[in-house]
């Protein structure tokens, strides 16, 4: 599961965009766009920030859900995943 993807794709389907036309305005080609709906690729902050824009999102809630797919991607083969979360948390 990838988060912001499948955000982004909600997003841009509910306002009736087609790929090509958010991709033209975040400046990226549609291959890549496509792949970060897909959770194929990862998006850089900057990518978020223009996003949020063209899609009228909150950028805060997209840069959340980056970050998450960010923090599965190193942990989620890691058996002891759960109890490192714990602890960030209980420093955060």
């Amino acid at each position: 599961m990838n988060y912001l993807g499948t955000r982004l794709r909600e997003l841009r389907e509910s306002q009736g965009l087609l790929l090509r036309q958010v991709a033209a305005q975040i400046d990226v080609d549609t291959a890549l766009m496509s792949k970060l709906e897909r959770g194929e690729r990862r998006a850089q902050r900057e990518h978020i920030i223009r996003i949020a824009t063209v899609l009228n999102a909150n950028e805060k809630d997209l840069i959340v859900l980056w970050l998450a797919d960010r923090i599965k991607d190193v942990i989620q083969d890691e058996p002891l995943a759960e109890e490192a979360l714990k602890l960030i948390n209980k420093t955060l």
